[in-house]
């Protein structure tokens, strides 16, 4: 098995942490997790892993505009696709750190596993920011389930969310 490091250089570099996820769509929660990780980090990747085997319910080129749109403008934040692992993602882009954004004690066992692995793979460590708990409660799947039962769903969405995307 190929071991992946990041260099000393990498790590003196600019603070740059890696947010990996389908957002599937990009939620309030997600805007919250970047916002908040921007007081911390120079620079947030939002990394859109891409899986060719799964439909989405948006494209990947979707939410890639989605997220753009959102909050992709801001400065300090750069919106990217990969496949493959994201601990070689985010050592090809710099990263120093991934974050991860934590609502459950769920989450936090399946992220702290997650965490200890891309350790393990690359050297990386995870910060973990919790959700605000207004914003909690709140999960793409859930934004998903709801439109799809005819439901309106921008409370759940960035106020730039371009909302004539979803299907």
């Amino acid at each position: 098995m190929k071991t992946l490091q990041c260099t000393d250089q990498q790590r003196q570099q600019r603070h740059i942490a890696f947010f990996a996820g389908s957002f599937d769509p990009f939620t309030r929660g997600h805007e919250d997790i970047v916002l908040r990780a921007l007081a911390v980090f120079d620079e947030v990747i939002i990394a859109i892993g891409v899986n060719p085997a799964k439909k989405g319910f948006l494209t990947v080129e979707q939410r890639r505009q989605w997220i753009d749109a959102c909050i992709g403008w801001r400065t300090g934040v750069r919106v990217v696709t990969f496949t493959g692992l994201a601990a070689q993602a985010a050592i090809e882009h710099g990263a120093c750190c991934f974050v991860k954004g934590i609502r459950t004690m769920q989450d936090f066992e399946y992220e702290m596993q997650m965490a200890q692995t891309n350790h393990d793979l690359c050297g990386l460590d995870t910060t973990l920011l919790y959700t605000s708990p207004q914003l909690a409660h709140i999960s793409s799947s859930l934004v998903r389930e709801l439109h799809a039962l005819g439901q309106d769903v921008r409370q759940y969405l960035p106020d730039k969310a371009p909302l004539d995307i979803l299907p």
